[in-house]
């Protein structure tokens, strides 16, 4: 099976209940929503829009590599998954690193009310965006 249609296939186990989809997919629908759901005042502005700018290029990145997967088609050895898997989880790791600081400021901008609704938003499927 060619990895296009394997993706395909693998999507609505992906997408788990809630059918959300890739992390990539709807990057802007999740900002927004977890922005409304935050209640994100003007004074919260900035780390708020440092925050979803990180959002948005670790989507970007994301694609890209699911993209680049696609294109490439499924490893076929071993030593070559546990080398697209290393390639993956470093890229992941890189997109953690970039996002830590402009979550913590967000983080520390937040009343104790926000704080726990973000605790509990980033727990589940939008901590995958």
């Amino acid at each position: 099976m060619d990895m296009g249609r394997m993706m395909e296939t693998m999507r609505p186990m992906m997408a788990g209940r809630d059918g959300m989809g890739m992390p990539f997919e709807h990057v802007e629908g999740r900002i927004a929503y977890l922005k409304a759901e935050l209640k994100i005042t003007d004074a919260q502005a900035a780390p708020w829009n440092a925050f979803a700018d990180i959002v948005r290029a670790d989507a970007i990145a994301m694609k890209a590599m699911h993209d680049g997967m696609v294109k490439s088609g499924m490893p076929v050895t071993t030593p070559e998954r546990m080398a697209a898997q290393h390639k993956m989880m470093t890229a992941r790791i890189g997109m953690m690193e970039r996002s830590e600081a402009s979550t913590k400021a967000l983080y520390t901008s937040l009343s104790e009310d926000q704080r726990k609704a973000f605790d509990q938003m980033m727990s589940g499927p939008m901590g995958m965006m």
